[in-house]
């Protein structure tokens, strides 16, 4: 059944909501290896794709001025098991640190998360 269910992780790198401190950044945070860096980390829970759980989590994390997420915090959730996927990814995800007057330092950035299961797999659910 796994092969039948497509797993589609969205990561809208431009959408990326940055707070107020990164207004004054001169280089955002970015993954290293760009969106998909962190899409392949992303896990779609069994529960979820058993229960047909679909939807965007958008996790806010603090990347510190060696690249480290080192807080996370759900603004926006689908369910529990979406939410830990999310914030797995996230972390294991290594980052590139903001910028400010040539020197790294951390800053705070929201990242959309899309889960989204095959069409013909929702059909299937009935």
């Amino acid at each position: 059944m796994n092969s039948l269910i497509k797993i589609s992780s969205i990561l809208l790198l431009s959408s990326i909501v940055l707070s107020a401190q990164a207004k004054e950044l001169d280089k955002m945070p970015s993954p290293e290896g760009g969106i998909n860096s962190i899409a392949e980390n992303v896990k779609y829970p069994e529960s979820a794709k058993e229960a047909g759980v679909e939807g965007k989590v958008f996790v806010k994390a603090m990347i510190d001025e060696t690249g480290k997420v080192v807080e996370t915090e759900i603004v926006k959730s689908v369910n529990k098991d979406c939410d830990k996927a999310a914030v797995d990814a996230i972390k294991k995800t290594k980052w590139l640190p903001a910028e400010k007057d040539g020197k790294t330092v951390s800053a705070e950035v929201t990242i959309p998360i899309k889960f989204k299961l095959d069409c013909k797999d929702k059909g299937s659910k009935t």
